[in-house]
């Protein structure tokens, strides 16, 4: 007992931060998580693995494209979707669990790389940031590229340093989940390439290693084939190669997705950088993240001056990061840093842990931006608003459809400008009242007596809308509507004779 008390009294900071993290990703998960066409999409693709065997080869579709990305996500979070009993409540909290390890991860490799103040320092900066709370309160796909991003970057950094070839196979299987989460993990390969050649060449001088590191090397690349290649290729080979001509789309029309001349990335990598620290670091306070993200280049410069290669290491993920995001020629959004989340916290941690250990007049600067960073990162905190309802929403409006269809067959449609209907479609999927999915081609079988829209935009008027599902029903007039507080509307239709 005074074992397990003394190390709960040396560990107390670490276990106040994860706790942190966990009240601030886990309270009230089920009242704020998102929950709208692509969370829907998703749970209905767990309850068809469950119920129907329907186990996916492809994963979710990306915003830009018709591209898709690999299965795993679905697979990661199926446990979670299984363990709350077939709710959407269970893969959000397998998304916090994820970024509550992240927060640990980023503490033990400040820890390793730095110091224990430094890991520290990192972990509860990420731990309260806002935006990072947002991005692990959802199940949504690009929510856990984080964890597995630095664990390449770990990974990346004990075969490098410590000749620990046993990550490259690891490395096989984080790089797979962190390019599934999203495609900018591609911006991960070249770090790891340009870590792995620098071991190769000082092998390559004379070392019984080498012929470990090949072995190696040729394990983690075939079971990053395997995760990653071979379901998008198999899936491919049965849907006339629609993820192969979408990538060659995207890469080949570069007027408007991206550019490969790497020096066209120069002049975005300062507006890149001070979009990152601001969201991330300063809550989105943009005078404070130029005067943050100042100080950690000045910072930055000590560093490099001071040659510490952990530094430096960190730095070339964060610069090959910006470099291929100022390649884009899109807007960036908060989630596509996903796979650099962690960098700025790290080399926050350090600069302001060597700034503790300098002088007085140094720690007090260090303790004064912890200071204004806590009250920000709190103050601006996502807990702070109110919750959104949307499942439970969902659900009211699919007991009204449930009740109101009478056991009939039905057909639904969704009427809003940034959602679709998969929300809506799960619960009553889960609850055995499914729609009928209209086909043109099948128009008797499939179109019913009775379709049941559902408006989300403030101006709502069903007759005649272009919607496909309201097109196909055929002529139609208003039977009932009926209205929620929250401002949805239900209509339901029937056919006009």
């Amino acid at each position: 007992m005074e074992k397990i008390a003394v190390a709960l009294r040396r560990n107390f900071p670490l276990i106040l931060v994860i706790f942190i993290a966990a009240l601030l990703r886990l309270y009230r998960i089920s009242d704020y998580m998102t929950f709208l066409g692509d969370e829907g999409r998703d749970a209905l693709v767990w309850l068809r693995m469950m119920r129907e065997g329907k186990f996916t080869l492809i994963g979710p579709q990306t915003s830009i494209g018709n591209m898709y990305l690999g299965p795993l996500y679905y697979y990661l979070m199926l446990p979670f979707f299984i363990l709350f009993r077939f709710s959407p409540i269970g893969p959000a909290a397998g998304v916090a669990f994820f970024g509550v390890a992240t927060v640990f991860l980023i503490w033990w490799v400040g820890r390793e790389w730095f110091s224990e103040k430094a890991g520290l320092i990192a972990a509860f900066l990420f731990a309260t940031s806002p935006v990072v709370i947002i991005y692990s309160r959802s199940s949504w796909n690009p929510n856990v590229m984080p964890f597995f991003a630095l664990l390449v970057i770990y990974g990346t950094y004990q075969f490098w340093r410590r000749e620990r070839f046993i990550w490259l196979p690891i490395m096989g299987i984080t790089l797979s989940f962190a390019l599934q989460s999203h495609y900018l993990g591609l911006l991960l390969i070249p770090v790891v390439g340009i870590f792995w050649l620098l071991r190769l060449l000082k092998l390559l001088k004379g070392s019984e290693k080498l012929k470990s590191y090949v072995l190696y090397t040729t394990y983690s690349i075939l079971i990053f084939f395997v995760l990653t290649i071979v379901p998008l290729i198999w899936f491919d080979l049965r849907h006339n190669f629609i993820n192969s001509q979408a990538f060659l789309k995207f890469f080949s029309d570069r007027q408007t997705t991206v550019n490969f001349k790497a020096y066209k990335a120069i002049p975005n990598l300062w507006p890149l950088w001070q979009l990152m620290i601001t969201r991330l670091v300063s809550a989105g306070g943009i005078v404070w993240g130029k005067a943050i993200a100042i100080g950690l280049i000045l910072g930055m410069v000590v560093g490099l001056l001071k040659k510490d290669k952990n530094f430096i290491f960190i730095l070339i993920w964060l610069v090959i990061g910006l470099v291929g995001m100022g390649l884009y020629k899109q807007h960036i959004y908060d989630h596509y840093f996903g796979f650099i989340f962690p960098a700025p916290f790290l080399l926050t941690g350090f600069i302001l842990s060597r700034l503790w250990d300098v002088s007085k007049i140094t720690k007090f600067f260090a303790v004064l931006f912890l200071g204004c960073a806590t009250y920000i990162n709190l103050a601006s905190s996502p807990l702070r608003q109110s919750p959104n309802y949307q499942a439970e929403r969902a659900q009211e409006v699919d007991k009204k459809i449930a009740i109101e269809a009478a056991g009939k067959p039905y057909n639904l449609a969704l009427i809003a400008k940034q959602n679709y209907d998969a929300g809506y479609w799960f619960y009553l999927e889960l609850w055995g009242k499914k729609p009928v999915a209209i086909d043109p081609q099948r128009a008797k079988e499939t179109i019913t007596d009775q379709l049941f829209v559902v408006c989300e935009d403030p101006v709502c008027e069903p007759i005649n809308h272009p919607r496909a599902e309201i097109a196909n029903f055929g002529w139609v007039k208003i039977k009932r509507q009926w209205e929620f507080p929250w401002g949805v509307k239900l209509i339901k239709l029937q056919h006009n004779e």
